[in-house]
């Protein structure tokens, strides 16, 4: 009797928005060659990727925010408008705080600058595909500000010049960091989670509180050399970058308490 093969894994489908053929082509290329991921289409205009939203309501579309006569920042919320289950991850050539804040109140759940190298725009990718953001330490500093005033009732600054309109995979990921309720991980975060040991824990539930390495040091009773092994260890095992996203995962996953 012949084994049953397990059904295969549905590839994450992939619009691309961006007027130069070029880096659209170059975009293509990259993105087939790798595991799980199709480009169902391209677009060199907002109309034209308003209509193939629509059509293919795609899994992730990639933004550049420079399409000629319109910018992608005004073209943003049309595509979520019409393909609202669609995660918008930016691309850009620049590094401009207030425009990254506009795109993530636009929508955006992630900004990946174009002078990164192909890896960080494939994991980028697949963690905003899982549920993750993708955002400059700084820029997501700035959006948890924003959502701790939101949530307390203060006016939010006039940073923006439209109001803030999330998009549902967006808001879907925000309302996690403020969610007294933690979703179980699912098998392959609970294994990663499992590696950790007792001190490990330790280190990212402080990484959470905000401290740094000396203060987490001073609070553990141990060296500086000795957290910054830990944190590599842990950084390892969870398959984060940096100590930012491992206090984004850590919030998500119950690891820490978000300082409210």
């Amino acid at each position: 009797m012949r084994p049953t093969l397990a059904p295969a894994a549905q590839p994450i489908r992939l619009l691309l928005v961006d007027d130069q053929m070029i880096v659209r082509e170059g975009l293509r290329l990259l993105l087939e060659s790798q595991n799980g991921l199709s480009v169902l289409g391209e677009a060199s205009n907002c109309p034209d990727a308003v209509a193939l939203a629509a059509r293919e309501q795609p899994d992730i579309i990639l933004l550049d925010l420079d399409l000629g006569d319109v910018h992608g920042l005004d073209c943003l919320p049309e595509l979520l408008a019409v393909s609202a289950k669609s995660k918008v991850l930016v691309l850009t050539g620049v590094y401009d705080l207030e425009i990254f804040h506009q795109a993530v109140s636009r929508g955006a759940v992630g900004i990946v600058r174009k002078m990164e190298a192909a890896e960080v725009l494939v994991k980028a990718i697949r963690k905003v595909y899982v549920g993750e953001v993708w955002l400059d330490g700084a820029l997501m500093a700035r959006v948890l500000s924003d959502l701790w005033r939101v949530k307390s009732g203060q006016p939010l600054e006039a940073v923006v010049t439209a109001p803030m309109r999330f998009g549902m995979a967006q808001r879907d990921v925000m309302e996690q960091f403020w969610s007294p309720q933690i979703e179980a991980p699912n098998p392959d975060e609970a294994a990663r989670i499992a590696q950790l040991t007792e001190r490990e824990r330790e280190v990212i539930s402080l990484i959470g509180e905000g401290l740094r390495n000396q203060q987490i040091a001073d609070r553990l009773s141990i060296s500086v050399i000795t957290v910054r092994h830990h944190l590599s260890s842990v950084f390892a095992k969870l398959d984060v970058g940096d100590r930012f996203e491992l206090a984004i995962y850590s919030y998500r996953h119950g690891l820490a308490k978000l300082p409210l």
